[in-house]
């Protein structure tokens, strides 16, 4: 599966890089340089936002909420002028994968932003996470990783730059605060039930966890940073100025002594922190005390270091989401022959027409691993398959795929056979707009051109774009094993019409 070098070359020294992390509670915007393969922050940025804190029991995002997230983004935007948009990339969590409304804020941030809203489903965010904190905190121990968020708090255990095992629970610092300390009161109670709802959750991973195994502790991102710092200036850490389980159960009687969150006079605990800092150490100590964990070391790096260095693969040839792709072909056994062909195949299409259709060369990845993919739904049933193929990428985790990029190839698993369906086209394009309805046309005409999964080499169709509604196909037609071909192009003139193409089928003697 090689890069395109030419389309999107590899990051050169010194030319800059973004990564926006729109999370929960806070926003962040790292602006960094490649330094002799390392990278180095430049600019760093992080706003309170509270996004999480703007659902309403219906999680619905309000209108408040939206416009501080927005008003951020303005901001951070204002400070990309010399980052190239193929360079940026904006990742979501959890606030806006619960947020019902969450499609109406993504519209009016990505009229904003140079480059689309990645929605990444917790498990991504686990292994983004653990990327930034493997690069940030060199170790060939196996390590346990745990990032404590506004909406969520993630779990990884990892050895090297490789995660073993990733889990994303629904607790987190803000949601936490809602629930428990709503009135800004901080009571033994509050304490306790907060403890309580969080080591339900963690018991439902703990067998797993354990079983694994790690021989260190890290824990990365906000809360766990002023936990940290409290602990230090409080003398309750240990000589490595790690967090202590001893030093939380202090901490935690410390903040029930004070009372009132507006009361918190902490050193580490900034103004912005102060509501939210009990829910995040009642999280805390949940987490120490179920895993069994005395000790906590603290990284710098997370989330938004993790895009970074993962945005760095992607340009040097070493994207996960293709190791991802790889995977998925072993565990479903996909017939590697016929993935092959296919595959060269809507390459082939896709060089013809997208200079006419102006398609990127990230439609080109999108096409190209969802025609190495269209049939792992044979691994469940032979019959609608291809619906089968639609559930495993809309549903499943796949490293490296943003929620949007995994309905996005399901949507092309879905119309590359059988009927086309009108209302089907609405859906399509409000996922990805006419270029996936493009790229749907092009994957279907594709395998329809291996259809028959002949031992001979097919000549490859030539398409031609006339105007965006009429395509245009010359297919030879002089051997007898090539006439089933012309037979099922002439079959899609019908199925093409139903989505406004008008598709013309010309004869030529090879």
């Amino acid at each position: 599966m090689p890069h395109n070098y030419l389309e999107n070359p590899p990051l050169a020294e010194d030319e800059l890089m973004a990564a926006i992390d729109i999370g929960s509670n806070s926003f962040h915007l790292a602006i960094a340089r490649l330094d002799h393969g390392e990278v180095r922050k430049v600019v760093s940025m992080s706003e309170k936002v509270q996004l999480a804190a703007g659902l309403d029991e219906h999680n619905v995002l309000s209108a408040a909420a939206e416009k501080r997230g927005l008003d951020c983004l303005s901001r951070f935007v204002a400070r990309l002028d010399s980052v190239s948009s193929s360079r940026v990339r904006v990742v979501a969590t959890n606030a806006l994968r619960q947020a019902k409304n969450a499609d109406d804020f993504i519209a009016k941030a990505n009229a904003i932003l140079p480059k689309p809203i990645e929605i990444i489903a917790g498990r991504e965010e686990a292994r983004l996470i653990y990327l930034g904190v493997s690069h940030t905190n060199a170790s060939s121990d196996k390590r346990l990783v745990i990032d404590i968020g506004g909406g969520s708090t993630e779990f990884v255990i990892g050895q090297g730059f490789d995660p073993l095992l990733t889990e994303s629970l629904q607790m987190g610092c803000v949601a936490y605060s809602k629930k428990f300390f709503a009135d800004g009161q901080i009571t033994k109670s509050a304490f306790n039930k907060a403890m309580t709802s969080a080591r339900k959750k963690i018991l439902a991973i703990n067998g797993q966890y354990q079983k694994v195994g790690w021989s260190s502790v890290i824990g990365s991102s906000g809360t766990i940073k002023a936990v940290r710092n409290v602990l230090v200036s409080k003398g309750w850490a240990d000589d490595q100025e790690r967090i202590t389980y001893e030093g939380i159960k202090k901490l935690e009687k410390l903040l029930i002594k004070v009372g009132d969150v507006n009361d918190i006079e902490l050193e580490g605990v900034k103004e912005h922190r102060k509501a939210v800092f009990p829910a995040g150490v009642a999280v805390l100590r949940a987490v120490m005390k179920v895993l069994g964990v005395d000790t906590l070391a603290y990284s710098d790096g997370a989330l938004r270091e993790g895009v970074l260095y993962d945005m760095l693969g992607r340009l040097a040839s070493e994207d996960v989401r293709d190791r991802s792709v790889i995977a998925l072909i072993k565990r479903y056994s996909v017939d590697k022959k016929q993935a092959r062909q296919v595959v060269r195949t809507s390459k082939h299409l896709f060089k013809q027409v997208k200079e006419d259709l102006q398609l990127t060369s990230d439609d080109a990845d999108l096409l190209r691993r969802a025609a190495y993919l269209h049939e792992i739904g044979l691994a469940i049933s032979h019959s609608s398959y291809h619906k089968h193929s639609t559930y495993l990428l809309e549903h499943s985790d796949i490293p490296g795929f943003s929620q949007v990029d995994q309905k996005r190839m399901a949507q092309l698993m879905l119309s590359h056979r059988r009927k086309l369906k009108t209302d089907v086209l609405e859906q399509v394009c409000q996922i990805g707009g006419r270029s996936l309805m493009y790229l749907c046309l092009l994957l279907r005409l594709a395998v329809l051109s291996h259809h028959s999964r002949s031992e001979y080499e097919l000549p490859l169709l030539q398409l031609k774009i006339m105007d965006k509604n009429h395509w245009q196909i010359t297919a030879e037609t002089d051997k007898n094993h090539y006439a089933f071909l012309l037979s099922d192009l002439k079959a899609e003139i019908d199925q093409f019409a139903k989505w406004d193409i008008k598709l013309s089928i010309l004869e030529a003697n090879s």
